[in-house]
């Protein structure tokens, strides 16, 4: 038998279907992978707050 698709369970027989299945999520993730990423649009002002833990709104911070 060929190669077994990415993210299949392994020792378990596979149906065409679900080969092919597997087989076209696996090309819509490289796919959506290779197209890169935007600005952000209508983002926080300043350091990203759930890195730095508060979050600014109007003037008032709130910790997570």
């Amino acid at each position: 038998m060929d190669e077994t698709p990415p993210n299949a369970a392994p020792d378990k027989p596979l149906t065409p279907e679900a080969r092919r299945a597997l087989e076209e999520a696996a090309q819509r993730r490289a796919a959506d992978a290779a197209q890169p990423l935007g600005p952000e649009q209508g983002g926080p002002r300043g350091p990203e707050p759930t890195r730095f833990g508060d979050w600014e709104r109007k003037g008032i911070a709130v910790d997570f």
